[in-house]
């Protein structure tokens, strides 16, 4: 890594590689997973489930999350990947809960920006 890299650069890679790793294993186990890019520029694993229904799972690397939602049920830690991996594949064979995907992002730059104000 080159030390002239910011610390936002860091985490996008970081979180690549994450995302990268939670795909291939999903893929050996036959659930569908890409790496994509959200229109905020954001990386994201499109994963299908039973149903053939499309979530995003993103990472949260404040609390070392992967999230698919924001249901309690929708997130799993990172630190353990056999772990989540078994988790996310699950969640893919059980189908993605009914109704719009959740996000869990919180923007500091905005909170900042309110207190600047």
């Amino acid at each position: 890594m080159q030390a002239s890299q910011t610390v936002k650069e860091q985490q996008r890679a970081y979180t690549e590689r994450l995302l990268t790793a939670l795909g291939e294993q999903l893929n050996a186990r036959d659930i569908s997973a890409v790496l994509v890019g959200t229109q905020d520029g954001r990386p994201a694993l499109d994963v299908i489930d039973s149903r053939c229904r499309m979530r995003r799972v993103f990472v949260h690397l404040s609390f070392c999350w992967f999230y698919w939602g924001d249901q309690d049920d929708e997130r799993v830690s990172f630190l353990q990947m056999a772990h989540a991996v078994d988790q996310i594949e699950q969640a893919a064979k059980d189908g993605w809960h009914d109704g719009e995907q959740g996000d869990l992002t919180v923007d500091l730059d905005k909170i900042l920006d309110a207190y600047r104000g």
